[in-house]
């Protein structure tokens, strides 16, 4: 188990690092550019990632852009937040229950048209079933 754990230790410094740089902003990239830092750290895995870790990252400039926790009524949801359209449920959106009564209707007619075709045909079907009168009976 003790032959194991540096390795695994090794992998994750590296997965880190490496995510760590590919997820950083260029202006946050000190010293060499951030093309350069990916390849030290993939092709040096123990070495590149204390690098970058250590001197490739601006930490400090990262941490002075923090977003503030977002306050308010609409702390939280930026699609409140935004300007222009504000999404709406499908409930209680005004045009979709429009365009679904519309298609109600519509099928409500196909339905009243196939049901009156139906009854057409029993008809024709009843008729021919029927024996005719006999004239001479």
């Amino acid at each position: 188990m003790l032959r194991i754990l540096p390795p695994l230790v090794l992998l994750a410094l590296w997965v880190w690092a490496f995510i760590d740089c590919l997820t950083t902003s260029e202006e946050d990239v000190r010293y060499l550019p951030k093309v350069a830092w990916v390849i030290i750290v993939l092709l040096f895995p123990l070495v590149g990632s204390i690098a970058w870790l250590a001197a490739g990252r601006n930490r400090a400039r990262s941490r002075g852009r923090a977003v503030p926790w977002p306050s308010g009524p609409t702390a939280g949801f930026p699609e409140y937040e935004r300007p222009g359209e504000r999404f709406v449920a499908p409930d209680d959106n005004p045009e979709f229950l429009a365009s679904l009564k519309k298609d109600n209707e519509r099928h409500e007619d196909m339905l009243k048209q196939w049901e009156s075709d139906l009854r057409r045909r029993e008809e024709e079907l009843r008729r021919k079933d029927e024996p005719e009168d006999d004239p001479r009976g």
